[in-house]
């Protein structure tokens, strides 16, 4: 069973957009140092996306769910295992009612996990493409929404937010967190990426840092 992490703080301003984190089995969640398109967990590791309003990784918001691999790949230990494969916990975190973008409603389940069983050198993003597809990039290969949350707008700024409990208590109309990506693979930003017909995979970064070079 998943169990709920602390809190997320209040942000003053910011950038909806999804978020990249992994865990390697401490039980605590870390920023990811890399997109998730070049980085490869290994057999065990458990990855996260979460969609709310940060404005840059320091203040991001972590899944809502603890990073737990026992509990999201319970009973996958019976499944024949085969060659050249590995076992990845995956957890996405749509966020709530308050993160989400103006017209839109998060899923009505706001925390979705799996264990995909996907070839040994993988990469989160390949890891995630076989939990929750459909996944929209915009033209730069910005991972825009997964299972095809949000419909539309990517990395869009927002004038402010209010403070966003986790757990259960999003279901009353609270917020949760957001996540969002970019094409260059730089570290320091939230990142996940596959390229339109998930042959080609690039490496994403922080949607801050990707609009601020847009508009420079």
């Amino acid at each position: 069973m998943l169990t709920p992490a602390a809190a997320a703080p209040a942000h003053a301003a910011g950038y909806r957009y999804w978020s990249f984190w992994e865990s390697d089995g401490t039980g605590k969640w870390a920023y990811a140092t890399q997109g998730p398109a070049t980085a490869r967990p290994a057999d065990g590791d458990v990855i996260g996306f979460r969609f709310a309003v940060s404005e840059d990784a320091n203040d991001a918001a972590q899944p809502s769910a603890a990073p737990d691999f026992a509990a999201i790949c319970a009973g996958t230990e019976k499944a024949e295992k085969k060659a050249g494969t590995k076992r990845v916990a995956v957890v996405i975190d749509f966020g709530g009612p308050l993160d989400a973008p103006p017209g839109e409603t998060p899923p009505d389940k706001l925390l979705k996990a799996g264990c995909p069983q996907v070839r040994e050198d993988a990469t989160s993003a390949e890891a995630l493409a076989a939990v929750a597809p459909p996944l929209r990039y915009d033209s730069a290969a910005l991972l825009c929404g997964i299972a095809g949350y949000p419909a539309k707008g990517c990395g869009d700024q927002v004038a402010g937010t209010s403070p966003r409990p986790s757990g259960p208590e999003r279901s009353t109309g609270q917020p949760a967190a957001t996540v969002t990506t970019r094409a260059d693979g730089e570290s320091g930003g939230p990142s996940v990426g596959v390229l339109a017909g998930g042959v080609a995979v690039l490496a994403l970064g922080g949607a801050a840092v990707w609009k601020a070079r847009r508009r420079g």
